[in-house]
């Protein structure tokens, strides 16, 4: 027969058996965050993570240039520092387009307009030292940068202290589209839902262009259009891509800085031996035709 337990007995194996329960429910719940659930921790990470795409870094231009004459030195330093601004602008539209596009958008949309850019403005650096010296070859070989997860970026080559990344740019398209870069608009074939991208005609506005800039001229004539073709393909090649300001920001915007820095450098090959044209900088702009 059994017998009942002392009452301090009963305390004890009441107090016993409820530490086990505790222990119990501990294991169970260490047991549950092992499984899986998230942690507060980790939710803080991937936030981090989201939160910095990186910063862009380029080639420094500056130290790769020969010794730049007097008269073409102001000229030099007011390109180096759009450089730097350009890379700067870059970082910022990588910070604000995080999570857009697919595995290609940050190529697409910000590194290779970037690229176009640094290409113009490396090209008024070395024609600003060629009027005067020897004109640098191969410079365009600084144009491309890259994104660096690790930080710095510097437009003319130097690092800058990571400039806000944001990316604005888009790939964009037209498969066929002729867009006419000198200001004729449109081409062959119709862009479907992605419309075409029309620019006003810089030939038509010209003065008469002197002979011995007419290569020159004609050349940056013919990179209009090859840029507004370039623009309509990007346009179609990120349909649905982005929000609303998409097509403005990460194709329009980086069309018209193209364009006016090759408008630019016809103004001044014309102006070269001739009276220098005003106010072409008003064609630079294009829109967007449904």
């Amino acid at each position: 027969m059994s017998r009942a337990l002392p009452k301090y007995n009963r305390r004890r194996v009441a107090f016993i058996g409820g530490a086990a329960a505790v222990v119990l429910s501990g294991a169970v719940i260490a047991g549950s965050a092992l499984a899986g659930e998230p942690s507060k921790g980790g939710g803080a990470q991937s936030a981090r993570t989201l939160a910095d795409p990186g910063t862009i870094s380029c080639p420094d231009v500056k130290s790769q240039l020969p010794a730049v004459p007097a008269s073409a030195q102001a000229e030099v330093d007011r390109n180096l520092g759009l450089l730097d601004t350009q890379v700067q602008e870059a970082n910022t539209r990588l910070r604000n387009t995080v999570g857009q596009g697919g595995p290609n958008f940050v190529q697409n949309a910000i590194l290779g307009p970037l690229k176009d850019k640094r290409v113009s403005t490396i090209d008024r650096i070395a024609i600003a030292i060629g009027r005067k010296g020897t004109k640098p070859q191969g410079l365009d070989a600084l144009a491309p940068c890259a994104l660096d997860r690790a930080g710095g970026a510097g437009g003319s080559g130097t690092a800058t202290a990571a400039p806000t990344a944001s990316a604005t740019a888009a790939g964009q398209q037209a498969d066929g589209q002729q867009a006419g870069g000198s200001g004729t608009a449109g081409g062959p074939g119709a862009a479907g839902a992605a419309g075409t991208i029309s620019c006003p005609d810089v030939k038509s506005q010209l003065p008469a262009v002197p002979a011995s800039a007419q290569a020159e001229v004609d050349r940056n004539l013919g990179l209009l259009d090859t840029q507004v073709q370039e623009a309509n393909t990007r346009l179609r090649n990120t349909v649905g891509q982005g929000g609303p300001n998409f097509v403005q920001n990460a194709i329009l915007g980086p069309l018209k800085d193209k364009r006016v820095s090759t408008i630019d450098r016809i103004a001044i090959a014309i102006g070269r031996t001739s009276a220098k044209p005003q106010g072409l900088d008003s064609l630079a702009a294009c829109t967007l035709t449904k």
